[in-house]
């Protein structure tokens, strides 16, 4: 727009012929007003500036420091629950631990209670053929007998030791309600009352836990 006004006005001079004497002052007028056209046009053209090329502020020390707070606490919290979290596991890892290791000794239990009874049986058959191979009896086939169900007896409780399944020897000790079945009791002749006086059925352990109890007799004062 500008730019048009000016090429106007030049037209408008030179059809006004010669140049006159106030033509320098009219010239001079034409290169200001050129200027501030061309000026104005710049002006035009750039527009206001960008809101958004203005820069931003910083966030205040305040706002950070609530920050750097609040993920502290949350590194604290993580942190407290991983190790809760790892404690549990080995605690679990224990638990598991020991129940593989009972159930692989305590695996043979059952079998082990029903293979004391035929040791009973065993035991009782020995000390009646002992009974009947007396040396008033001049039987060889007895002696023989007896001789081979000791050999068998020694050989089972050896293999009980092995596995880990031992007989008690309660007589002389004292009762103990874990390991022992009171079935009757007995005068105390040169025994503290209190005392295991004698045995009826052997009692069993396998590694140390008692699988069957001893039926035992015990020791009282006797009442006169």
């Amino acid at each position: 727009m500008a730019a048009l006004s000016l090429r106007r006005f030049g037209t408008v001079l030179s059809l006004g012929g010669a140049p006159r004497r106030g033509s320098l002052y009219f010239r001079e007028s034409l290169c200001v007003f050129s200027t501030a056209a061309q000026q104005r046009s710049t002006g035009d053209e750039c527009g206001p500036e960008d809101p958004r090329d203005e820069p931003k502020h910083p966030l205040s020390d305040c706002t950070l420091e609530h920050k750097a707070i609040k993920l502290e606490e949350q590194v604290r919290d993580l942190t407290e629950r991983y190790r809760k979290a790892l404690a549990d596991s080995e605690n679990v890892r224990r638990r598991t631990q020991k129940f593989v290791e009972d159930a692989k000794l305590f695996g043979i239990q059952s079998f082990c209670r029903d293979l004391v009874e035929v040791a009973d049986i065993l035991e009782k058959t020995a000390e009646s053929a002992a009974e009947e191979a007396e040396p008033s009896n001049p039987n060889p086939t007895l002696k023989k007998i007896y001789e081979g169900l000791s050999l068998i007896e020694a050989k089972l409780q050896s293999v009980f030791a092995k596995h880990g399944l031992q007989k008690m020897n309660p007589v002389g000790g004292k009762y103990d309600p874990y390991d022992h079945e009171i079935v009757c009791h007995v005068p105390a002749e040169g025994m503290q009352p209190g005392t295991i006086a004698l045995v009826t059925q052997d009692g069993y352990k396998l590694h140390g836990r008692t699988i069957r109890h001893a039926l035992v007799g015990v020791a009282v004062e006797s009442q006169e």
